[in-house]
């Protein structure tokens, strides 16, 4: 059955809107969480968490020099506790192999300043956990991580005035990753910030 002449002239124009609105669509989805999200995820702790950092760190160290879970694939985390404990992960991007935060990377640790200064999370202290995917050398990937974290932090603190006294950070590099059926997946780079006290 022909389509009517006016449907005929419309078909381009609406599928030339469908083009342009499709990548808008896809552009929005990859936006980080606005900071309402972030305080949303952030609030709810019910008890002081018991989670120390130095002892996670150590965790993580040791079972690196153990050579205990060597192959990445479905390793289990480091601390498990972590992901029940409310908390965000976070697509900050740094130079390769590096510590420094690329520019637009700010635009996202400025929202999270804004959820941490939300009146919901004043009281709260928060552990900024960083990480890496699954690639090059597993102490070097650990030490990254830690470097990375407290580049975050840093930047909370010193451009955006955070209390220091606030922020905790401990880099887990592949010992904990987000996505452990895809060790190298990019997914595995993101930074998470937890509520722990």
């Amino acid at each position: 059955m022909p389509l009517p002449d006016i449907a005929r002239r419309l078909l381009p124009l609406m599928v030339g809107l469908l083009m342009v609105a499709w990548p808008v669509r896809l552009a929005w989805s990859q936006e980080a969480p606005t900071t309402e999200a972030m305080v949303s995820a952030l609030v709810g702790l019910e008890a002081p968490s018991d989670l120390e950092v130095p002892v996670l760190r150590q965790q993580a160290t040791d079972r690196l020099k153990s050579k205990a879970d060597a192959i990445a694939l479905k390793r289990p985390p480091v601390s498990a506790q972590l992901n029940r404990l409310p908390h965000l992960n976070v697509d900050i991007r740094f130079n390769p192999d590096t510590p420094v935060i690329r520019p637009e990377s700010y635009r996202a640790i400025g929202r999270i300043a804004d959820a941490l200064t939300n009146p919901a999370l004043m009281s709260s202290t928060f552990l900024i956990v960083g990480r890496t995917e699954s690639t090059g050398r597993r102490d070097n990937n650990l030490m990254l991580s830690q470097r990375r974290a407290e580049a975050i932090r840093d930047a909370l603190v010193t451009t955006f005035r955070i209390s220091s006294k606030r922020l905790l950070a401990v880099g887990l590099g592949e010992e904990q990753l987000l996505d452990a059926d895809h060790p190298k997946s990019a997914a595995n780079q993101q930074s998470t910030i937890v509520t722990v006290k």
